[in-house]
């Protein structure tokens, strides 16, 4: 697309030779763009937005930031989690730091746990500090623990029991 003027290149070349020049400088310069990325620190990646118009059955997990303004049904556990306004999370909470400014219906652990006065909490809330503004609307226990994030993930979900075999044979005898 581009050419070169013939006055600043040494010497005189042919036609054919032009478009080898730029070819033969692009190559060296792949190695070196490679290399860049491993060299320089990797900057905290944007927290992950999910927008009210967007509802998620199921759980999420993510070892980053997360910014919740539509409808869960589900677990989360995050880094940070910040629960917007018009949001609605129905299940768990886990997170190193939880702002909740919408409504949670389930269980809330953090290390740090903040209910701004426009959140709407039906659940326990676990934690290691806690903020309540005024204004906030809360149901539920409140437990303060050293570790709660450790109890979240050492307390398995016990199964529903098994029906005894019992029934089967009377079933037999109708």
């Amino acid at each position: 697309m581009f050419s070169k003027s013939k006055i600043h290149e040494p010497g005189p070349k042919a036609e054919g030779d032009k478009p080898k020049t730029p070819e033969t400088t692009a190559a060296p310069a792949r190695p070196t763009t490679d290399y860049t990325p491993g060299a320089t620190p990797r900057a905290k990646p944007a927290p992950s937005v999910l927008s009210s118009d967007l509802t998620i059955t199921g759980n999420i997990k993510t070892t980053g930031d997360i910014q919740i303004e539509g409808v869960v049904e589900g677990d989360i556990r995050a880094h940070l989690l910040t629960v917007g306004e018009s949001a609605t999370i129905k299940g768990e909470i886990t997170a190193d730091d939880v702002v909740v400014n919408g409504r949670v219906v389930g269980r809330v652990r953090g290390l740090k746990v903040r209910l701004t006065s426009t959140a709407r909490v039906e659940g326990d809330i676990i934690h290691k500090t806690i903020a309540i503004e005024s204004g906030a609307h809360f149901e539920g226990s409140v437990q303060r623990q050293d570790d709660p994030l450790q109890n979240g993930q050492g307390t398995p979900k016990l199964a529903p029991p098994m029906a005894e075999p019992a029934p089967a044979p009377a079933q037999e005898k109708k």
